[in-house]
């Protein structure tokens, strides 16, 4: 788990610093797409925001079936 916690923290990162780059240069007069870009990149962040915490959760509810003793 925590390999994928690191996989999903270190793409976040990646998307997040591209979305600011992106904001960023969308700023700048003239420049058409930036904007856009951006909010993909925001797009991105969240998608993979909902993916570690359903793993998070379903993993942790299929851990508990396995190891259930009753």
């Amino acid at each position: 788990m925590t390999v994928f916690r690191w996989i999903v923290g270190v793409l976040g990162a990646i998307f997040a610093v591209a979305g600011v780059i992106s904001f960023v240069f969308s700023l700048a007069p003239r420049a058409t797409g930036w904007l856009q870009r951006a909010r993909r990149f925001r797009h991105w962040i969240w998608l993979l925001l909902l993916l570690w915490f359903n793993v998070e959760v379903w993993g942790r509810v299929v851990y508990t079936l396995i190891h259930w003793s009753h």
